[in-house]
């Protein structure tokens, strides 16, 4: 089916529409009218201020026989009215249920019964090399079918979204229409294409139909998503630093802060953590963990799995409800006089009981001084080193001790905190 969108503005001074040069070219190849152009004889359509103007066309399918349409949020986002037409030609003027940025998913509901509706599949199904096709009206040519292959079920291009990535011909119009594999079940919403003129490059992507469904489902009841968070940054689990600190491979979320107050806070969730697992679920990459706290009820109690300091540890945790970003406070340390500069090249000095309330901390010391091997690791003046191999640090003392007995011919891991965040550091002695 075929969803346009309009939306009442001023009309533009010389009546162009908001297309690319290639996109023009195609229509005046193909001799299809281009709005906002002169017609045949030079005349130019008038458009009074305020008069409902086309913003753009996209593409949908229809889910229940009752009239709920879902297409993508961002091809009826900022539109005045939304019209939907059939295959059999009817259109209806359609309602806006909800729609939802981070997914790129909106459900709308035309007035009508008796509807033909999609059958959707088994995305767990799906496989790489398999025949799929795409349904929709690019350039507003309607009911246009292209075919080609998946070429990855699980590309992290968004937050919240493994998308389907597959070399189908998708253009601008087709955005909303289902893809559909060769059992004729919708597997995936044509939702993004990678490319730098407008136009098809061989690479599309898809949001899986099981995801776009829950989402649907609460938009449908609600009108709104609402997704878990637990509040933490988080960062990919390299496999030199898997290796270093025992984990045995890369895998898991690598904590690199913790909201203050937050549900991971209040669990007893630290900096330089690695989540391994959630709600019962394994987080395989980082990118894994959002999406499994986001399809967790806010208001619930789930138990993560952490890796700290060479062993697992259970935690319980209240998931919360994701909300807009929090300003965040960077505290700064009080000078202190360092430490002599270690074999590693680093010269710490205390943490004040001030410096430790502010920044949140238990424990760790401030890098005076890096230089040699810890400055080509990255080590900067005002980190704060947490932990070396495992090992947290309590104080100067402790940290000078750790690093004396040091095995001078290997690679040392340190845990460091920057501003609000944590990282992993390897210090490598010279060659």
């Amino acid at each position: 089916m075929n969803i346009r969108t309009t939306e009442r503005r001023t009309a533009r001074g010389n009546g162009m529409p908001d297309m690319d040069e290639d996109m023009l070219e195609f229509f005046r190849r193909f001799g299809v009218p281009i709005p906002g152009q002169p017609g045949p004889r030079g005349q130019r359509p008038q458009q009074p201020d305020g008069e409902p103007q086309q913003r753009g066309v996209g593409s949908g399918f229809i889910l229940s026989a009752d009239g709920y349409v879902m297409t993508n949020a961002h091809v009826i986002e900022g539109a005045d009215e939304v019209f939907v037409t059939l295959t059999d030609k009817r259109e209806f003027k359609a309602r806006v249920i909800g729609s939802d940025r981070r997914s790129d998913v909106a459900l709308v509901k035309i007035d009508a019964a008796g509807l033909p509706t999609v059958r959707t599949g088994d995305i767990n199904r799906l496989r790489v090399g398999e025949w799929v096709i795409a349904i929709g009206s690019p350039f507003g040519l309607e009911n246009t079918v292209t075919a080609g292959i998946v070429s990855a079920k699980a590309r992290d291009t968004g937050e919240f979204l493994p998308l389907i990535q597959t070399d189908v011909a998708i253009n601008p119009g087709n955005s909303g229409g289902p893809l559909i594999n060769m059992r004729g079940e919708v597997v995936g919403i044509n939702s993004q294409i990678y490319s730098r003129s407008g136009g098809y490059m061989g690479i599309s992507f898809a949001i899986p139909i099981d995801e776009a469904t829950r989402v649907a489902e609460q938009l449908k009841s609600t009108g709104r998503v609402s997704r878990g968070r637990i509040g933490v940054s988080i960062d990919q689990v390299t496999k030199e630093v898997a290796e270093s600190i025992g984990l045995g491979k890369a895998a898991g979320a690598l904590v690199r802060s913790v909201e203050a107050a937050g549900p991971a806070e209040k669990a007893g969730v630290e900096p330089g953590d690695i989540i391994t697992k959630f709600d019962g679920k394994t987080v395989e990459k980082s990118g894994d963990l959002p999406r499994i706290v986001g399809a967790v009820k806010p208001g619930s109690k789930a138990t993560l799995q952490v890796f700290r300091r060479g062993g697992y540890k259970d935690l319980s945790v209240v998931v919360a409800e994701v909300e807009p970003d929090r300003a965040r406070r960077t505290a700064e340390a009080e000078p202190k006089q360092p430490s002599p500069t270690t074999t590693l090249g680093i010269g710490v000095s205390e943490l004040s009981e001030a410096q430790k309330r502010e920044l949140k901390l238990k424990n760790g010391v401030r890098v005076e001084v890096a230089e040699g091997a810890a400055a080509r690791a990255g080590v900067r003046e005002g980190d704060i080193i947490l932990s070396i191999d495992n090992t947290e640090i309590t104080s100067v003392k402790q940290f000078e001790s750790i690093v004396t007995k040091l095995d001078k011919s290997r690679a040392v891991t340190a845990l460091v905190r920057r501003g609000d965040t944590v990282n992993f550091v390897i210090i490598r002695p010279a060659r």
